[in-house]
C-alpha cells in the first residue's frame, strides 16, 4: 500500500513509521510541520515538511501520491493547554482533520486510521469499572472534545461512503521509547508523567510535581493505564490489516490495568536507582481521577498481542532515551 502518515515525525507517529519500515513493504510518506516533531525521528520512507492547515498544498500531495491509506497523528495533545487555549485545539485538531478527511473522500483513500484518545470518555461515572468502547463519551476538556468531534466526522463519512473504511484507536497513556534507543518522546515542554520523571532523574528538572493527592483513589493520586509506545504502534499495523476483511470499528488501546502517579514515581526511582524530589501541588484543570481501559475488544477482534506490558520496562526505556538525549 501507499500510506500517508500525518504527524509522523512526532512521538507515536515516528514509532509507527519505524514498524512499518521494518515489518512491511508499504510505501511510506510522512507529513509533519515539525512544530513538535523531529525529522531525524523519521527512519523510513519519504518526508514532506508541510502543515495540514495549508489545504491547497496538502491537496497537491494527494493528487500526486494516490494514497491507499492514511494514518492520522497530527494534532495538539496537551490537556491543560486545551483548557486555556481551546481555539488552537479546535482549529488544529478538528478543522484540519475535517479538511484531511475531505481530501481522503475526494481522492478515494480506502483506509483511515485515527489517533484518538481515552479523553473522549471524560470522567467515567463508575470509577470501579474499566472503560469499554461502549462507555458513554463525555469529554471534560477541549482536547477530548476535539477528538470526539473528529470521530463523529469519520463515522459520518464512513456511512456516506461505503468505500471508506476506518479504525479509530482510543489511546490511554502512551509512554516509553524504542527498545534500541533510536527514537523516543522528544516533545518540547513535556507534561507526560513518565517522561517528566525520567527527566528529573537525569537532572533536567529539579523536582517532579504531583498535581493533587486528594482524588478518590487508593493513594489519592490519579490512576492511568500506561501502554508502551511500541505496543501501541503494533496496534496500528494490526488495524491496517484488520480492515482488509472487516468493517470499520473503534478500539481502546491500553493494557486493562492502571497505576497511580505515586506508583509510577516509585517505579522510576526503582529502575533508575535514584531518589529525587517530589512536591504535591494543586490539581490541573481537566484531569479525571481514573482512566483504565477494557481492552478485551482489541485483543479478541484484532488479535493484538502486547509485548511490553510491564511498567518497569516502560519506565526504563523512557529513562534510557532521556540519558541518550542528554549524554
Amino acid at each position: 500500500m501507499n500510506i500517508l502518515i500525518t504527524g509522523g515525525a512526532g512521538y507515536i507517529g515516528s514509532h509507527v513509521v519505524k514498524q512499518l519500515g521494518e515489518l512491511t513493504d508499504h510505501r511510506i510518506t510522512t507529513l509533519d510541520n515539525l512544530s513538535t516533531g523531529n525529522k531525524d525521528a523519521v527512519l523510513y520512507g519519504e518526508f514532506i515538511e508541510e502543515d495540514l492547515a495549508n489545504f491547497s498544498e496538502i491537496e497537491k500531495i494527494f493528487k500526486v501520491k494516490n494514497f491507499d491509506a492514511v494514518m492520522h497523528f497530527a494534532g495538539s495533545i496537551v490537556v491543560p493547554e486545551s483548557v486555556v487555549n481551546p481555539m488552537k485545539y479546535y482549529m488544529n485538531n478538528t478543522v484540519n482533520t475535517a479538511s484531511l478527511l475531505n481530501l481522503c473522500n475526494i481522492y478515494r483513500v480506502k483506509k483511515f486510521i485515527f489517533s484518538s484518545t481515552a479523553a473522549v470518555y471524560g470522567e467515567p461515572e463508575n470509577k470501579n469499572v474499566n472503560i469499554g468502547e461502549l462507555t458513554k463519551t463525555a469529554p471534560i476538556n477541549p482536547y477530548g472534545m476535539t477528538k470526539l468531534m473528529i470521530e463523529c466526522i469519520i463515522k459520518d463519512l464512513g456511512f456516506a461512503n461505503p468505500n471508506f473504511k476506518y479504525v479509530i484507536l482510543r489511546y490511554f497513556n502512551v509512554a516509553g521509547a524504542d527498545l534500541d534507543g533510536r527514537i523516543g518522546q522528544d516533545f518540547p515542554d513535556a507534561t507526560h508523567l513518565i517522561k517528566v520523571a525520567a527527566q528529573t532523574v537525569c537532572g533536567m528538572r529539579d523536582k517532579i510535581y504531583i498535581f493533587g493527592d486528594d482524588y478518590n483513589t487508593e493513594d489519592g493520586t490519579c490512576i492511568r493505564d500506561y501502554i508502551h509506545v511500541d505496543d501501541l504502534s503494533s496496534a496500528h499495523l494490526s488495524a491496517l490489516k484488520y480492515l482488509d476483511n472487516n468493517n470499520s470499528d473503534i478500539f481502546n488501546c491500553g493494557y486493562g490495568y492502571g497505576f497511580s502517579v505515586k506508583e509510577v514515581i516509585d517505579t522510576m526511582k526503582k529502575v533508575s536507582g535514584k531518589d529525587f524530589q517530589v512536591e504535591i501541588t494543586g490539581k490541573r484543570a481537566g484531569d479525571p481521577a481514573q482512566l483504565v481501559s477494557d481492552n478485551n475488544k482489541i485483543i479478541s477482534k484484532m488479535h493484538w498481542k502486547p509485548q511490553y506490558d510491564n511498567l518497569e520496562v516502560i519506565c526504563k526505556t523512557a529513562l534510557d532515551w532521556e540519558k541518550k538525549c542528554n549524554a
